[in-house]
């Protein structure tokens, strides 16, 4: 072969070559943009439950370099609070943000998946939903209403309320008119309180004005910005009503099914970082609060009695006995929920449980 023939050769396939290169590292071809509208029962830029829903908005918008635009909405801007599912439902907003415990009238099955009596903590509660079926249940659950439920923030254990006078005995809480929602509220009604389910944009003026004489929301973090302190002066803990209560994206199954798949996971990453980023958040103000609340605004700490949780247990059983009787749905998740329980949180016991209790009596704490 002639040099001069070579080299036509030679520049020929150099022009494939970089032909195909260009071809191949090309630009993708930018995906639609996507318009959310997420709604919420939350209160705007309340500490914990408004800045954490506003902060997965964000954050979503941000892992999408703004091409997934969520608009958010507090709650009352759009929708009542406690209209936020059927919203989300009916396709008029694409997300919601809440308790999942706000929809158990439509299926009593939902409480299981905020908290319920004698319940889960953060960590068991994680492991029920990632790796103990609790998910998958969920997802049959919420397909029947068409949402996509994602576990999106976490308040830990909660006070067991706020109280104008002290609960010595059950019989304490006899004619008592007090704001709990979900599962709890209905093991107060089982020892003749009168529960009242109010957004927590709500509970403040119900409470001073007398039209209720005690009320849960959260914990000192949060209870301190709502002033109930002004109302009732008797803190009392544990809450058995929610050890852990799980806060909840849910999103229109339509619309959900509509995402490519990378864009699913990214919905999923912000929502599993903000259920990790607000409990921290909770963890690390609660403390100082407390201290706050019983320094400065001279609020009485007290422990429920062994003879009031006791109370409650008996109590939570016959509301576990009525929700397992709703459906065949129903019971499968109470079963869910009971094994995950036992199991889990038998090795909580020998864990965590026995290393605080070792730890803290050493350290004095």
């Amino acid at each position: 072969m002639s040099r001069r023939k070579f080299l036509k050769k030679g520049a020929a396939a150099g022009v494939g070559t970089v032909a195909a290169g260009t071809i191949l590292s090309a630009p993708a071809i930018a995906k639609e943009r996507i318009e959310v509208a997420m709604v919420s029962t939350w209160p705007r830029d309340f500490p914990g439950l408004g800045t954490g829903a506003q902060r997965f908005a964000k954050r979503l918008s941000d892992m999408s370099d703004g091409r997934i635009q969520v608009e958010y909405f507090a709650g009352g801007e759009r929708v009542k609070p406690f209209d936020s599912f059927d919203e989300v439902a009916s396709g008029n907003a694409q997300m919601y943000h809440g308790a999942e415990y706000y929809w158990k009238g439509k299926h009593p099955a939902f409480a299981y998946f905020t908290s319920v009596p004698f319940g889960l903590t953060y960590v068991e509660m994680n492991a029920w939903i990632r790796f103990g079926g609790g998910q998958q249940l969920w997802d049959e659950l919420s397909s029947q209403f068409g949402i996509k439920g994602l576990m999106c923030g976490n308040t830990g254990v909660q006070m067991g309320g706020w109280f104008r006078k002290e609960i010595n005995t059950a019989d304490d809480l006899k004619g008592l008119k007090m704001r709990m929602p979900g599962l709890g509220g209905d093991v107060l009604a089982k020892l003749g309180a009168s529960p009242v389910s109010l957004p927590g944009s709500q509970i403040y003026e119900n409470l001073i004005s007398g039209a209720i004489d005690a009320t849960e929301w959260v914990g000192p973090w949060n209870d301190t910005f709502l002033k109930f302190f002004e109302a009732a002066k008797f803190y009392y803990y544990p809450g058995m009503h929610e050890p852990g209560a799980m806060l909840a994206v849910g999103i229109n199954e339509k619309f959900w099914k509509g995402l490519s798949k990378s864009d699913q996971l990214m919905v999923e990453a912000a929502s599993s970082m903000e259920n990790d980023v607000m409990m921290s958040e909770y963890n690390a103000n609660n403390g100082a609060y407390l201290a706050k609340l019983l320094s400065e605004q001279g609020v009485k700490l007290r422990e429920f009695s062994d003879e009031i949780y006791d109370s409650f247990g008996e109590a939570s059983d016959e509301v576990f006995e009525e929700v397992v009787n709703h459906s065949k749905l129903a019971k499968s998740v109470h079963e869910s929920f009971v094994k995950a329980r036992a199991e889990i949180g038998a090795w909580q016991n020998i864990a965590d449980v026995s290393y605080l209790r070792q730890r803290n009596r050493v350290l004095g704490i």
